[in-house]
């Protein structure tokens, strides 16, 4: 038997919710029609994981550390995946993203221009209501709807990180589902001069929408107190990196520098004392100085210290 390409590591949602279900077994289901190229570990113990994982034969890993509020931490994700598999490549995917073919292909094509890399990018938010099947012709139907049924959503947030087991051996101990955890892979990404890859072009990837009735209050999970947690333990704001400060565009198999607008020059100025001289000091004070009123509110809390 062929060793897996990548092992795809995902925290899923409690099976509860009839929406939820059918959103989550969509993409489950999408990930085993892309064949033996993907090994799949789905971590967590909340209601319906374990039925729903012996069903459609994915393997389950119900004991993975959690916060105070129960919540799958990221770093134990990742030694489960890396004790568990032997894929030279993770990818941390969120369960209510569908993907193709074309997921795998982006990893092949990058994987021959550069050792080193993460590969991210922009997600279709599409209003998926029924349960699409388990091969790659329905599947490949569904895509064929995106153009018409799917809105592109905007740069910020991504749904979706691929990159090799080697990276990201020493992380904080993040919460899955809360924002702040992914801006830091970006940074970290950039702070060791990995490649940081914008696969909008070449990889489709379909987010199922829903709606938030699954968190504390309904709330969106940037809204939520362990966001803010992820965010210090990242190292704080200068380290909210986006889909904005990846380097390269994946284009028909290609690495392509992204273009430099006025825009990014000035983001480039504005991290270049991480990016490039690994000064969380000065990577701090560039960032005050190109946000001000960040700046003044963080020397207020100081001074009232």
């Amino acid at each position: 038997m062929n060793q897996p390409l990548v092992t795809i590591l995902t925290a899923p949602k409690p099976f509860v919710d009839p929406h939820i279900q059918v959103i989550q077994k969509n993409a489950l289901r999408s990930w085993k029609a892309l064949g033996s190229a993907v090994d799949i570990i789905v971590l967590g113990d909340d209601e319906g994981i374990k039925e729903t994982t012996q069903s459609l034969g994915i393997s389950h890993f119900p004991d993975v550390m959690c916060n105070d509020k129960g919540t799958p931490l990221i770093s134990s994700m990742l030694e489960i995946g890396r004790s568990e598999s032997q894929s030279p490549f993770l990818a941390i995917v969120n369960a209510d993203i569908v993907l193709f073919p074309d997921f795998t292909q982006s990893l092949i094509d990058v994987s021959k221009l550069k050792e080193e890399f993460l590969i991210i990018g922009q997600r279709w938010d599409m209003d998926v209501r029924e349960e699409v099947g388990d091969k790659n012709s329905d599947f490949a139907q569904l895509k064929q709807r995106v153009p018409t049924q799917a809105k592109l959503h905007p740069p910020a947030g991504s749904d979706y990180f691929i990159f090799p087991r080697t990276c990201y051996q020493s992380i904080p101990d993040f919460a899955i589902g809360r924002a702040g955890w992914d801006n830091w892979f970006i940074y970290e990404s950039r702070w060791e001069d990995w490649a940081v890859v914008d696969g909008t072009n070449d990889v489709m990837v379909v987010h199922q929408t829903h709606d938030y009735a699954h968190l504390p209050g309904g709330k969106p999970h940037y809204r939520l107190p362990e966001t803010k947690k992820n965010v210090i333990m990242g190292g704080g704001e200068h380290t909210i990196f986006t889909l904005f400060d990846a380097q390269y565009d994946l284009k028909d198999g290609k690495l392509v520098k992204k273009k430099l607008s006025l825009q990014k020059m000035i983001r480039e100025i504005e991290i270049f004392p991480l990016s490039n001289k690994r000064s969380q000091f000065f990577g701090k004070l560039f960032f005050y100085l190109f946000h001000p009123k960040k700046g003044y509110a963080a020397l207020k809390r100081l001074v009232k210290i």
